[in-house]
């Protein structure tokens, strides 16, 4: 038995409180509360906010009802006004993807799994029941739309042809790391597997070969992938490494329990402590973890707060097919340690003790909110991520408890972080609502436009399972949690947002209506903060790209009530917030206004025009109090956001190279075209972008099959993460 003492015997009795406990969801907006958001079609494995409207859902490819094509559908775009979600054609297996925003708006996701079959059966390059390919190289693009376009354009969908686009390197569970032009880099990752990408022993890591040790960049512009040697060093546990760019250009990128700084243009490593207590953080302990807020407090420099996980003994771990521990038996852990990677004083880069967690979890993932705090939400008291038929010391699947799944204890309480508070009162979950929903392997969070959190997904199975008799299924069930916040009788209501925020430069002025507050107008104007929020790519309980930036800024108060913030354009270091589509929120007394969409950039994949620093105006005082109490506030201006995506796709596919098939596809420019006019994808894709004349687009290589572009597969999943059964002596 690995349960350990008191803390294992608690997480096992706040399980069974939370399997006695079946409690009516909250239905109205209410503070702390989860409401109904509806059903998404496909269990929420990914999903990232494509505009005011909507946000688009990945599942693996699985026996989902809801067809597309004819087939399972694993993609869905969720509406964000009705909460009804419909679904989208997919041709690759999304399974365990990356994904990254681009700097005009659109998204993309990199790699996958093989195409698999009912059951998760691996096929290698394509499965006829499901119609799925195989991922593992695939790069799938969308350009998110609105109401306002014409939702059944080919510009509208996923453009996912692996003849014409796709990485030099299979990928699977790869991290991925917007870069201060806009190229994304992306990073290691399963070549086949697995539980972890290795086998025991793991003495030579390099030659068990299920692992990606390489890099590459999209669009890659005739860079080939490089060999990285922190890949092998953190072999076995370096799936979806945590990658966070710094200030310099450099970045941070912590796997296993290593951590390092490097220099992903000379492909130099510097290597920095250890993770504290050999708590790992990546899949499958899957800690949460992100980047505290970036202020003018804090000078805008970056600190990474790592928080649950597991601290499992190496020997526990096991191999592709399964742990070697009834994982399900041993407590997460609530360990929460901060980093400084490039510290002001440029004294060296150490581990910070913070406070613990109220609960270990793994799974657990933060969302960082308007008001500068971080809600954590989802995960498992004890286990890990995944799901197997087996484990060391448990042969049967019959004799799973809780069914494939390797995680048991939902924590279903999330909890609330305040980076800003004393130490040893950062947390604290009062008057938040429990969940009657299991959040676990496969779940998915992401922050929404009017500051609620939509939360989805959950299906620690190989295929969909929907059984009464198991007990954590598919879930198609999605919430919306809205966070303290939310008990504010009134919200502020800012005009004269832009539609594009730049690195330096001219500053903005933003006006708050004086019945869109209440109380003193000074105070009110003093406590106002303008924020930037990208909430990034949420897979894994890890959200790839999520940020959070504070603008500088000044403010004018007029007698009659309004005042007026003199706003600063984002510093003129890219670094610190890479360009693309964000949500702008301006807060007072804590209090967010509804989030209106931007561009932060240029929109291209460049190096991104800068500025001097804003200069900004003295802040001006007056006899004012504001109107929020007596008057309804006007109509937000974010609702009529002139902010639009339907023309969006990237013109960055101009410059990626299609490495690994017979030749290379010529590339050239063709004028623009108009959204909705129909392009057989299989000769030549439109790519139409905002504000742009010109495009870029390929000539795909002829093929006259699918196999003629991928190898099948070398590697049999006819069995979920298993190559072979370990026997009991094998366990170390």
């Amino acid at each position: 038995m690995m349960v350990r003492g008191h803390e294992g015997r608690l997480n096992f009795f706040k399980q069974a409180l939370w399997a006695a406990s079946v409690l009516p969801v909250a239905m109205a907006a209410t503070a702390g509360s989860f409401a109904d958001g509806g059903n998404t079609l496909v269990s929420a494995m990914m999903m990232f906010l494509g505009n005011k409207e909507k946000v688009y859902i990945l599942d693996k490819a699985e026996g989902n009802k809801a067809l597309a094509d004819g087939h399972p559908a694993w993609g869905a775009v969720w509406d964000i006004n009705t909460q009804a979600a419909q679904t989208m054609v997919v041709k690759t297996n999304t399974f365990c993807s990356s994904g990254m925003h681009l700097p005009n708006g659109s998204y993309v996701t990199f790699g996958g799994n093989e195409a698999v079959a009912r059951g998760g059966a691996g096929k290698g390059a394509w499965d006829s029941d499901y119609n799925d390919f195989d991922g593992r190289r695939a790069i799938r693009i969308l350009n998110p739309c609105t109401s306002e376009d014409n939702l059944n354009s080919p510009d509208c969908q996923w453009y996912d042809e692996p003849g014409v686009l796709m990485m030099q390197k299979q990928r699977w569970y790869s991290a991925a790391e917007a870069l201060a032009d806009g190229t994304i880099v992306i990073v290691g990752g399963f070549v086949s597997g697995g539980y972890i990408n290795r086998n025991t022993d793991n003495s030579n890591p390099e030659g068990n070969g299920g692992a990606e040790f390489s890099y590459e960049f999209y669009p890659a512009n005739g860079r080939e992938a490089q060999r990285m040697q922190f890949m092998v060093t953190s072999s076995g546990l370096n799936a979806y490494a945590h990658t966070y760019l710094l200030g310099s250009g450099k970045m941070l990128v912590q796997a296993n329990i290593s951590t390092i700084i490097w220099d992903y243009n000379q492909n130099i490593e510097t290597p920095l402590p250890d993770m504290p207590k050999n708590v790992v953080r990546v899949y499958p302990a899957s800690g949460a973890v992100a980047m505290l807020p970036l202020t003018p407090a804090n000078n805008y420099t970056p600190t990474v707060l790592f928080c649950g996980g597991s601290d499992m003994p190496e020997a526990y771990w096991g191999n592709y097919a399964h742990p070697y521990a009834n994982t399900w038996e041993y407590p997460a852990s609530r360990d929460c340690q901060r980093l400084t990677p490039e510290p002001a004083d440029g004294s060296t880069p150490t581990y910070e003790q913070d406070d613990e967690m109220l609960d270990g979890r793994t799974m657990g993932q933060f969302i960082t909110l308007p008001d500068g705090k971080m809600l954590v939400i989802n995960g498992g008291l004890n286990g890990t991520a995944g799901y197997a038929d087996a484990t060391g010391l448990t042969a049967q699947a019959s004799d799973m408890p809780f069914g494939q799944s390797l995680a048991s204890g939902p924590v279903t309480t999330p909890a609330m972080y305040d980076p800003n508070a004393p130490k040893g009162s950062r947390w604290s979950n009062a008057g938040l609502a429990t969940s009657n929903i299991a959040r676990l392997y496969h779940s998915s969070a992401i922050l929404l436009p009017d500051a609620s959190v939509l939360v989805a997904g959950s299906n620690p199975n190989v295929d969909v399972n929907t059984s009464p008799d198991i007990t954590f299924p598919t879930e198609y069930r999605a919430e919306i949690f809205y966070p303290p916040y939310f008990k504010a009788p009134i919200r502020p209501v800012p005009t004269g947002i832009p539609n594009t925020i730049s690195y330096g430069g001219d500053p903005f002025d933003v006006t708050i209506p004086k019945n869109s507050y209440s109380g003193d107008a000074n105070d009110a104007a003093g406590n106002a903060s303008v924020v930037l929020i990208r909430g990034g790519f949420t897979t894994h309980a890890m959200n790839m790209g999520q940020r959070y930036m504070q603008l500088n800024h000044t403010y004018t108060v007029k007698t009659e009530g309004d005042f007026i913030l003199h706003v600063a354009q984002a510093p003129p270091n890219p670094n610190l917030f890479q360009p693309g589509p964000a949500l702008l929120f301006v807060t007072i007394n804590g209090i967010p206004s509804n989030g209106t969409m931007v561009i932060i950039g240029s929109g291209k994949v460049e190096t991104q025009p800068t500025a001097p620093a804003s200069i900004l105006p003295q802040s001006v005082r007056a006899e004012a109090t504001g109107a929020g109490d007596n008057h309804p506030a006007p109509e937000n201006e974010s609702g009529k956001s002139t902010f639009s995506t339907g023309a969006l796709i990237g013109s960055i596919i101009g410059g990626v190279a299609l490495l690994g098939l017979i030749g290379l596809a010529a590339l050239f420019f063709v004028r623009r075209r108009r959204a909705g006019r129909h392009q057989p994808p299989t000769t030549l894709y439109p790519i139409n972008t905002h504000n742009m004349s010109d495009s870029g687009a390929f000539i795909p290589l002829q093929h006259g099959s699918y196999t003629q572009v991928h190898a099948a597969s070398s590697v049999s999943l006819d069995e979920p993460y298993q190559d072979r059964t370990p026997r009991q002596s094998e366990w170390r």
